[in-house]
Order: C-alpha cells, then structure tokens, then sequence
C-alpha cells in the first residue's frame, strides 16, 4: 500500500522520513483546501523563537476549493518577507551558502497555483537531501481511511492527538543552540542549512 502525503511548503523532518520508505508516495491534490496546515505554512526558528512563515492565497467564492486548485495571492510581496526571514534566521548557519542558490528562484519567480509551487520546492529538496524517490500527484480524492499509511491528518499543525509511532525526531545543533532548548520537527531548511549532507542521516534516524 503506498504512502499518502499532504502537500507541504517547506515541509518539516517527520514528512520527508516517509521518502525513506520502500512504499510509493503519493501526494494528495484533490482533496478540499483548510486553513491553517502545512499546504502553505512552514516552521522555523529565528532570532526570537519559532517564526511560522504563511503563503497566503486568493480566496475562492465557492465553500470548498481542491487544493489543486488554489491559487498563490501575490498582492502582498510575501516572497521578499519569507526570504528576508529565512537569510536572518540563517544566515550564522554553517551550510547556508551551500544551498542558497537552490531554494532563492522560488522567492523570486512567481507561480499561479500552490500545488506547482510545494511539488517543484519538493523536488530540489528532495536532490539536496540525496533522495533518490519519486512521488506522483493523485489523480482523484482518495478517501480518508481507504489507505493504511495515509499521513494527511498526522502531518498537521493542528493534530494534538494522533501520535506517529514511526517518527522520534533525533536532536541536532541548531543556529540558536545557545539561547533556545532543541526545536524538534520544524522545516526542513532548518535541518539543512544547519547539518548540510549529514540531514539525511538526522532523517534516517528520525525514522523509527
């Protein structure tokens, strides 16, 4: 059975575990678009503690939007405010400079739909971690509880109650070491900017 995955922007340490497996990824694009989860929020720390970065996005007049279908709203310049704070919370990083030149295209040109923007991203970080796993996208809404690993409500910032006894995030230094305690499960440029080539090992052992 193949593993399913909500769309992510910048996805955290427990979503990119699931590419370890030997399972098919599949990630959802049919279902309806909430508010507030990780389809276009990410995690990270910064100078004053965690710092959660929001795409924002247009705003359909029909009650319920796939996520397919969701549109990047570019009224306000989110990009300049995102990559502003992500070069301030890293820029002390010691791999930061190593994979700048990857991730600045997607705060400089401009994507219409959300879906194209987290399944390219995911694709460069994918190759920065030395992933070698496809995914593909879904081709209709598959059914909450028709697939055993299906990770969409797990992998949520809103999920308080359902634990993922696969997932035991492994500490390792990061930019505010001396003034924060361990930030466990934030974005994953976190990991990267601050573990360069050992985050897939961090990932691996993440992986219970």
């Amino acid at each position: 059975m193949p593993i399913l995955l909500p769309s992510t922007y910048l996805g955290n340490i427990q979503f990119f575990t699931k590419f370890l497996s030997e399972k098919a990824i599949i990630i959802e694009q049919h279902d309806h678009y909430q508010k507030q989860t990780f389809r276009n929020r990410t995690t990270i720390l910064a100078a004053n503690g965690i710092l959660n970065l929001t795409i924002p996005v247009l705003k359909n007049r029909k009650s319920k939007t796939t996520v397919k279908d969701i549109q990047i709203d570019y009224d306000m310049n989110w990009q300049a405010v995102h990559w502003k704070s992500i070069l301030s919370a890293y820029n002390k990083s010691p791999f930061l400079e190593y994979y700048i030149d990857d991730f600045a295209p997607f705060y400089e040109k401009k994507w219409k739909f959300l879906i194209d923007f987290n399944t390219e991203q995911m694709e460069v970080i994918l190759e920065s971690l030395e992933i070698e796993k496809s995914f593909s996208l879904s081709e209709s809404f598959i059914p909450i509880g028709e697939l055993e690993n299906d990770f969409r409500k797990i992998i949520s910032p809103k999920n308080k109650k359902i634990k993922d006894e696969h997932f035991q995030p492994k500490e390792y230094t990061q930019t505010f070491a001396t003034k924060y305690d361990f930030q466990p499960n934030l974005s994953i440029i976190d990991l990267l900017f601050n573990c360069g080539p050992e985050a897939s090992i961090i990932i691996e052992e993440s992986n219970k």
